[in-house]
């Protein structure tokens, strides 16, 4: 996320969202009610009564600012999308008040207008632009023939596969049983080199696979096998990736370690819950009985209750007691988990 143009007397910050993770960013930003502002597309037609059935008009690109009645982000094709009425664009080509639907798109910079920019929104645009700085990891499952690959984004993981090998027991033919597995290395070897941005890659899973892999590595990719680190785990396919990232590997790497230390964090609320403990409250009349009490030391906030104003006014108060804040997301397990609890919890300094 780079941040182009500022003016906070205004209201106005002008952002550039540069990784899927920063439209995911912006769709927890960007409110109803917000002037939003970027380039649109639109068929004009021929209005001179002249046009022909078989012409479909000529497309322009222009400027376009709505203001924001619905905003949604769609994790599985990337898309972001305002919708609300429309106050800003040339007035020739779009009937200022009708209904239009801007598509927010990486690399198009994205213009946001708000009556009043909350202290946590302005975190969550620096939190974007420090994290698009470091690099992005990828974890490669491997049990047998069959690897998944789950990829480490700010929101949680996008699981890519399974790779599938065609690898015959150890009793057929040596010969061909060894082509097999290196027609199935190389085949996940060209999958992971789809994903460019990754700096950093865990290669998990139980057995002797993983390490059968890393030394493929080592002999044709040694760039790969560089960025790549081995860790033993008691299962493959997304269990072996939930247990890499219940590890910790993740922060060792110095990569994205925000989604694994939520869902420990998670886990701690729920543990305490289990043992019946009174260092922790959950639901929001707990959670404010015990900031008021000044006895939360760590609050959890689902990320969509972030624009709730009273969550935000508690928010604010275990930070003046010097306490910390955590927002969770929901498109991960730790953050379902919470949401079941209400959507807030905090572990407390002291019983209640």
């Amino acid at each position: 996320m780079r941040i182009v143009y500022q003016d906070t007397k205004k209201g106005v910050i002008e952002v550039v969202p540069e990784t899927l993770d920063d439209l995911w960013h912006l769709s927890h930003i960007i409110e109803e009610g917000d002037l939003v502002s970027s380039l649109t597309s639109r068929r004009i037609q021929d209005s001179t009564g002249e046009r022909l059935r078989s012409d479909r008009g000529i497309k322009k690109t222009f400027f376009m600012g709505v203001r924001v009645e619905e905003i949604s982000y769609h994790k599985y094709t990337g898309k972001l999308r305002a919708t609300g009425t429309i106050e800003q664009g040339p007035e020739d080509l779009v009937p200022l008040g009708s209904h239009h639907t801007l598509d927010l798109k990486l690399s198009n910079s994205v213009k946001i207008k708000k009556d009043r920019w909350s202290k946590w929104n302005i975190k969550r645009l620096k939190d974007a632009m420090k994290a698009s700085k470091k690099p992005s990891a990828l974890i490669v499952s491997i049990e047998d023939d069959i690897a998944d690959i789950g990829i480490i984004r700010q929101y949680g993981i996008d699981y890519y596969g399974p790779v599938i090998g065609n690898i015959s027991g150890k009793r057929i033919i040596q010969k061909n049983r060894k082509k097999a597995i290196n027609d199935f290395f190389k085949e996940l070897t060209e999958t992971i080199e789809k994903f460019k941005e990754v700096q950093a890659i865990i290669i998990a899973g139980p057995g002797f696979s993983k390490g059968d892999f890393f030394d493929y590595l080592n002999q044709n990719n040694p760039d790969m096998a560089k960025i790549s680190l081995l860790e033993s785990t008691g299962a493959g396919g997304r269990s072996g990736i939930a247990e890499v990232l219940k590890k910790g590997i993740i922060e060792k790497m110095a990569t994205e370690g925000r989604i694994a230390n939520e869902i420990r964090l998670v886990e701690k609320v729920l543990e305490e819950i289990g043992k019946s403990s009174k260092t922790v409250a959950y639901g929001k009349k707990e959670v404010t009985q015990a900031v008021h009490a000044g006895a939360a030391e760590t609050m959890l906030v689902i990320d969509e209750m972030v624009k709730n104003r009273d969550i935000e006014r508690l928010m604010d108060q275990v930070e003046n007691m010097g306490g910390k804040v955590m927002i969770i997301s929901s498109e991960h397990d730790g953050g379902k988990q919470l949401t079941s609890l209400g959507g807030i919890a905090a572990l407390l300094r002291y019983g209640l």
